[in-house]
């Protein structure tokens, strides 16, 4: 008899239990999977900007379509980046901060990617279910490289 009570709680405590623990998983899950998109999309274009500095490329435009997984968790993520320079008395690298944020979520991630002095970043961003989502690099004759999300 005195066993009733504790078990009628442990009918209504156990859901509730189970409901924080899985919402804290598969937000943690939804994290992980941004911050690898992130990562992917920081060394893209860390890779399209050592393919282009090479002095071999005179000049040039490219466009990378970006490859990644338009949903995260069923959610569309949103991303842009800026450009900020490590020493700025001095013509050294720069680096690139890349951040996605999950639409309706409240969960973002942001990356950073170290490239050159002769880097631009034109401001953009781009939404991760759009099919022409892609990173458009342009390499001018005095070798600077100007980067940004295109769609």
């Amino acid at each position: 008899m005195i066993l009733i009570p504790v078990l009628i709680l442990q009918i209504f405590l156990f859901p509730m239990f189970v409901n924080v623990v899985m919402n804290q998983y598969v937000d943690e899950q939804r994290t992980l999977q941004l911050q690898e998109t992130a990562s992917y999309l920081s060394s893209s274009i860390q890779q399209i900007y050592l393919s282009l500095n090479h002095t071999s490329i005179l000049s040039c435009t490219l466009k990378s379509n970006l490859g990644s997984q338009p949903l995260i968790g069923g959610y569309v993520y949103t991303g842009n980046a800026s450009l900020q320079t490590v020493d700025p008395g001095s013509h050294s690298s720069q680096v690139l901060d890349v951040t996605l944020k999950l639409v309706g979520a409240g969960i973002s991630t942001t990356t950073s990617v170290t490239l050159g002095q002769n880097v631009e970043w034109a401001n953009s961003n781009f939404t991760s279910n759009s099919a022409t989502a892609c990173i458009i690099a342009q390499k001018f004759p005095n070798q600077t490289i100007q980067l940004s999300f295109g769609t």
